[in-house]
């Protein structure tokens, strides 16, 4: 029943997907058009933004479809990672993105143009609508996956764009101040480079396999070195498979052979309580690998 439900939910959040890629698309394709006829950069530079929104909502469902693929001889750890590999191809895209509006932005204070302050108005507000009910559709599946996120974060942060031109439309309608167009552009750029710049180190950490985050390897090592038949630990290994689930691997040194089953029940039991390590590789050893040893391998 469990299997059913999670596998539900999971079909449930696609379709959810599904709808937010392509009331993307579509808008998308309006801002292009309305900034193209209105003259706005502003308006453009938010279609490039909602653009890469869908990409990466796009690119994260593929991601989440192969991530369910089990295990297999020549993924023996699974496909999880397929997410994460996505969640970097998106913040380059993004970071390409923000120095392109960057380089637009500057470019149009040399070569200003006449901006239709009604057309980015009325675009713009329909961007914001659309915005909020992607962000809606994102919201409880951002919560566990990286991806799906950082989708998120896109949305809300290009809801807040979207309000942006809106008042610089206005603005350009009232008061005729045209830079106010230019000034939004490196506003939006700014934050699509400092949302890449604070998810880029976490997602190539994943991929170096460094540790998780909260979890000192010496405190591991001290932890299991306390256990009642443990004389010492060293090799010490430990990384993440994916966002959600960590490894570890070490070598044991042990006092005696007839306690290795108690000894590793106990280790695994402390490995899972106190650092929620469920995958966890304990070599055992009867001496110090630098003298002849007996190991065991569980």
């Amino acid at each position: 029943m469990e299997h059913h439900h999670h596998h539900d939910i999971d079909a449930m959040d696609d379709r959810k997907l599904g709808w937010a890629i392509a009331i993307n698309m579509l808008l998308t394709l309006a801002q292009v058009i309305g900034g193209i006829v209105s003259g706005s950069l502003a308006l453009i530079a938010d279609a490039l933004h909602n653009f890469s929104d869908a990409a990466s909502l796009l690119i994260a469902w593929v991601a989440r479809k192969i991530g369910r693929k089990p295990a297999d001889h020549f993924k023996t750890f699974g496909y999880k990672r397929a997410e994460v590999i996505a969640t970097l191809i998106n913040l380059i895209t993004l970071v390409i993105v923000g120095f392109y509006l960057v380089y637009e932005a500057l470019w149009r204070m040399f070569e200003p143009q006449i901006i239709e302050g009604w057309m980015v108005v009325i675009v713009a507000t329909i961007a914001l609508v659309i915005d909020v009910v992607t962000a809606m559709l994102t919201y409880r599946m951002s919560k566990n996956s990286m991806n799906i996120r950082a989708a998120f974060l896109h949305n809300v942060s290009d809801a807040l764009a979207s309000l942006g031109v809106i008042i610089a439309g206005t603005l350009i309608i009232l008061y005729d101040w045209y830079w106010t167009d230019t000034a939004l552009t490196l506003l939006i750029a700014a934050y699509v480079l400092y949302q890449a710049a604070t998810m880029l180190p976490k997602t190539i950490h994943i991929l170096m396999q460094g540790a998780p985050e909260g979890i000192a390897i010496e405190e591991v090592i001290q932890v299991m070195e306390a256990v009642e038949g443990v004389k010492n630990v060293h090799h010490v290994h430990l990384w993440q498979l994916d966002e959600h689930k960590n490894a570890l691997e070490a070598h044991v040194v042990i006092e005696d052979i007839e306690q290795l089953e108690s000894v590793k029940n106990a280790l695994k039991t402390c490995l899972q309580t106190q650092f929620n390590l469920m995958h966890s590789t304990l070599e055992f050893e009867i001496k110090h690998c630098d003298t002849a040893c007996v190991s065991v391998i569980n």
